[in-house]
């Protein structure tokens, strides 16, 4: 027996066992026509399957999710019907994203999901594209207020895009003010490390943060600070709670104002700062405005690069702001480097898992 096994032939993989007559061969290989009868009666069974079967299954939700009737759900969802959806005991978080910053989005939402505030989050999408990737995942989340300006590219600070950007803003806050909402604004390349929320203390009409590096005491005033070399002061536009106030109004009316009055152009660059600032100036003794500790809401002027300070004022830290520095991937890097880049390792934190 074992000498017949040896003198087996080891079969050829690559011969075809069972040939196929001539005939059956090449009738395998003529194409089936949808227009003869054959091809009719597939075509039927691949129709029964789809509209049969894969409903029965469950299947749907997934494979026709973005229908033409649920983009039109979206595509007219209005900021009045979002805010009402999402805002919890009064207040809404808004942010305004545009489709390359979908990773910033999902590493701000879970710092934000780490202090369960996420719920009363709202997406204000400077695209369609946005707006159906949130909605996709995380429905009713992301509203887009038409028309939707060019953000089809991450704009860089200064430039024309950027301005058209972010000189929506006012208008957006205004609307949601004048709906009877609190609202707080953050621009997405910030992190949560603690609940800023017991921080809006009192009754103010508006609260800010300060974007000069300097370091303060940690008694400072929280009145409007002083302007600086320029004339002006430096207060940032990323990091904003408003109370629906006659006040908080006429910030945002005066903000708008002053836009509208400095269009972009190649010579000044303008950005929605300026005009954050000059609103707030103008304002000074009609509103009751707030200026939030500098130790947990520092600039990354500060937080990034004033270690000393950093250490001296550890655990007081609530609001990380990514910048004083230009460029997507650079603020990553840097995320990175401090161990703030949350989406490598906690993704699914976000109510938007994974992108």
């Amino acid at each position: 027996m074992s000498s017949f096994l040896q003198k087996r032939p080891t079969p050829n993989p690559f011969t075809k066992p069972y040939a196929l007559s001539p005939r059956f061969s090449s009738a395998l290989q003529r194409p089936i026509s949808i227009f003869t009868r054959s091809g009719l009666i597939i075509l039927l069974c691949l129709l029964v399957f789809l509209g049969v079967l894969l409903p029965w299954m469950g299947l749907p939700q997934f494979m026709f999710q973005n229908t033409a009737a649920s983009l039109s759900k979206w595509r007219d969802y209005t900021l009045a019907e979002a805010v009402s959806f999402v805002a919890k005991n009064g207040t809404v978080i808004v942010c305004a994203v545009s489709q390359p910053y979908l990773p910033f989005l999902n590493n701000w939402l879970i710092s934000i999901a780490r202090q369960r505030h996420q719920e009363k989050v709202l997406v204000i999408a400077e695209d369609y594209a946005t707006l159906y990737k949130v909605n996709e995942k995380w429905p009713g989340h992301a509203v887009l207020v038409p028309p939707a300006p060019d953000s089809q590219t991450a704009h860089k600070f200064g430039s024309q895009g950027f301005f058209n950007f972010t000189s929506r803003r006012p208008r957006h806050l205004l609307h949601i003010l004048e709906l009877g909402y609190n609202v707080m604004y953050n621009d997405v390349d910030m992190v949560w490390l603690g609940d800023p929320f017991p921080y809006l203390e009192g009754k103010h009409d508006v609260y800010f943060t300060d974007d000069m590096a300097a370091v303060k005491p940690l008694n400072h005033l929280h009145d409007l600070p002083p302007p600086g070399k320029k004339g002006r002061t430096y207060i940032c536009s990323c990091m904003i709670f408003l109370r629906p106030t006659d006040g908080a109004k006429l910030v945002m009316k005066k903000w708008i104002e002053k836009l509208r009055s400095q269009p972009w152009s190649r010579a000044q660059k303008a950005n929605d700062q300026p005009a954050f600032n000059w609103a707030l100036n103008k304002t000074v003794g009609q509103v009751d405005l707030y200026l939030l500790p500098q130790a947990a809401f520092p600039t990354g002027g500060l937080y990034f690069k004033n270690q000393t300070w950093v250490q001296e004022t550890k655990g007081m830290h609530v609001i990380i702001h990514n910048n004083y520095i230009t460029g997507f991937e650079k603020k990553i890097k840097r995320f990175r480097e401090f161990g703030l880049w949350l989406v490598d390792d906690h993704v699914l934190e976000s109510p938007l898992g994974k992108l």
